[in-house]
């Protein structure tokens, strides 16, 4: 059965825990400082340890970047722009990420970035070797991604491209939880990343997804606070109303954004629609998917395009993980479900996209709309399936004891198959 997905109490000290636990058998958690995190790591990645934290000069970082010339520019964010390089000293390929002095960005984000990424340690965030604040000059070094970001095999595809399939996006959602899964649960105090969207999910080999710049990332509030309140800062499209309106910030603001990044992933489509794409005046993704979402014979139209011809639709998780997307971007905080409830349900979509086969194809026209309706809100289904079953039984029981009543006036029917074929 699909994994339960209502708004349940916040998780005990016991359940958290027990994430701690888990999260610490798959990599060395640091909670005090870099130099503790290179001494406990294993001896495959000391190497990576040992440079966490490290501050490189200026040159060492200009050497590796071939000067910081055009050829090895690789992307351009909020922060900055960023320099795929070669640093020898480690016998790592990096990407340099450098301030610009003019952006949004400035030296707090900075510090906000070594701090946070000197402190966390998970497979589903990236890895910082360190920093560079050389007078004037502010630069962060991390662990080179291969295969860019979520946001470059989404949008704009070039025509030599190939659409993420089904499985790999689920997969891909599914590593995102789990890195922040721990940012909520397992990291003390709780971080707020604050500015998860696609173009922050990095992906390395295999497509396994990093999240990275956390620039904006917040500590969680106190235990007698249920929120904290801070300036209004993110991406349009991918803010929660709650925090859009008000600045009170909680971890359930990143469920959000969440959500976003999950119809991103479904529809293939940016968080800010086109001109021609939008439904309505304000062109926000989640409202055109919603428009449709309610509508249950449209919903299949949700789905990204790309995913028809090639086949790598899933019937029995589609619907699924829309139902996913939609709890996440629910109005009401307090009833978005927890990031551990997500990883749970994405994980169940992960299992079942891998064993089932099945595809819909709309490219030849073929369009089940009992097969749609069954993917909507799969628990309402199975409740209502339960409740048809008991009044079958009730129904063949009346009847069982009809023909038995019957017997004695000599008019049985023939067998109780037909009577249950009556009902």
């Amino acid at each position: 059965m699909f994994p339960c997905l209502c708004f349940r109490p916040k998780p005990t000290t016991m359940h958290k825990k027990k994430l701690k636990d888990k999260s610490d058998r798959k990599c060395k958690r640091a909670k005090s400082s870099p130099s503790e995190i290179a001494s406990s790591s294993a001896s495959e990645t000391q190497q990576v340890s040992d440079v966490r934290g490290h501050s490189f000069t200026f040159r060492e970082l200009a050497i590796a970047t071939n000067n910081f010339k055009k050829e090895s520019l690789i992307g351009r964010g909020g922060f900055g722009d960023v320099f795929k390089g070669r640093l020898e000293s480690i016998e790592q390929n990096v990407a340099v990420k450098m301030l610009d002095k003019s952006g949004p960005q400035g030296d707090k984000e900075f510090l906000v970035e070594v701090l946070m990424l000197s402190l966390l340690d998970h497979e589903n965030l990236v890895t910082l070797f360190g920093y560079c604040a050389e007078g004037d000059q502010r630069l962060l070094v991390y662990k080179y991604m291969p295969l860019g970001s979520v946001d470059d095999h989404l949008h704009d595809l070039g025509s030599d491209q190939e659409a993420l399939d089904w499985s790999t996006r689920m997969k891909i959602a599914a590593g995102a939880a789990k890195g922040l899964e721990y940012l909520h649960n397992v990291a003390n105090p709780p971080v707020i990343y604050r500015d998860l969207k696609t173009s922050n999910i990095l992906l390395d080999h295999g497509y396994k997804p990093k999240l990275s710049d956390f620039g904006l990332a917040k500590f969680g509030p106190g235990d007698n606070k249920s929120h904290v309140s801070t300036r209004v800062m993110g991406t349009h499209g991918y803010c929660a109303p709650e925090y859009a309106i008000s600045g009170k910030l909680t971890l359930k603001s990143d469920i959000y954004n969440f959500g976003v990044v999950m119809l991103e992933l479904i529809t293939g489509r940016k968080a800010l629609l086109e001109s021609s794409d939008s439904v309505g005046p304000s062109g926000f993704l989640v409202n055109w998917a919603h428009s449709l979402y309610k509508r249950k014979e449209r919903l299949l139209e949700i789905v990204d395009a790309k995913l028809y011809k090639e086949g790598h639709v899933m019937q029995a998780t589609v619907g699924r993980a829309l139902e996913v997307a939609f709890m996440c971007l629910r109005e009401d905080a307090y009833t978005r479900p927890s990031i551990s409830e997500v990883v749970e349900a994405l994980d169940y979509i992960v299992k079942c996209t891998s064993s089932k086969k099945k595809s819909i194809d709309l490219g030849r026209g073929v369009y089940m709309e009992k097969t749609t309706k069954r993917m909507v809100n799969v628990n309402e289904e199975e409740e209502e399936e339960e409740e048809e079953a008991l009044e079958r039984k009730r129904a063949v029981d009346e009847a069982k004891s009809w023909a038995i009543k019957s017997r004695h006036n000599n008019k049985p029917p023939s067998s109780v198959d037909e009577i249950e074929e009556v009902f």
